[in-house]
């Protein structure tokens, strides 16, 4: 399958098939398609899979979309302004966060939710307990609100992020967080009580605005 990826400050990703070529897309991305294409909402997982999604807040449906016929197009968007980047999942699996998620295509792409590492940052991350993680053969499109900043962490180099601002990031990489020290930046400074620590080594993915999101099953 190929893909092209249009505009400038709210992206769309037009995704081009052959004939029995399929795509898994976050709930409501659709924005056009051939007449070809055919979708229907799949539980990636069964049964066991949506149980795990419907604890991790995330839509325990996914949009699956088939093309009936060679050179169909749909295109897909966030409902967002923001960038689309694909991220070749033979380079590792990557961990999403909430609204993040767009599209995954390929000849063998897995789509789970993972329990966060360690209990602080499943509680007081930002990210949640839980978070979706895309594996594979294949890519996977992420949506940043806003623009992204694109940070390759080596071995035990870490930075702090801004609740809100971590759209994704390889599964190789450490998720915690660390406490904001300090009465007047704790209730002055906007940031919170706790920043997302990310520690490498692995690729981040951060997004310039903090996403709204909405959740429905």
């Amino acid at each position: 399958m190929k893909y092209k990826i249009h505009g400038e400050l709210a992206q769309v990703a037009e995704l081009i098939f052959s004939k029995n070529e399929t795509c898994w897309g976050s709930r409501g991305s659709i924005m056009t398609m051939s007449s070809k294409i055919e979708w229907s909402l799949k539980v990636p997982g069964g049964v066991e899979g949506a149980i795990r999604r419907s604890l991790s807040g995330e839509n325990i449906s996914l949009t699956f979309i088939e093309a009936k016929a060679d050179d169909q197009r749909i295109m897909l968007a966030s409902n967002q302004p923001g960038k689309l980047m694909g991220w070749d999942l033979s380079q590792g699996a990557i961990m999403t966060t909430r609204g993040s998620f767009v599209a995954a295509f390929g000849p063998q792409v897995n789509i789970d939710i993972s329990i966060a590492k360690r209990a602080g940052a499943a509680i007081f991350g930002g990210a949640g307990l839980f978070l979706q993680k895309i594996s594979g053969q294949g890519i996977a499109l992420i949506h940043g609100a806003g623009d992204f900043v694109d940070r390759q962490l080596e071995n035990g180099d870490s930075i702090l992020v801004s609740t809100g601002n971590l759209a994704a990031f390889a599964d190789s990489v450490d998720y915690n967080i660390e406490t904001v020290s300090g009465c007047r930046r704790i209730f002055f400074g906007g940031e919170g009580l706790f920043m997302t620590k990310l520690t490498g080594p692995g690729r981040v993915l951060l997004q310039t605005l903090k996403r709204v999101t909405s959740t429905t099953t």
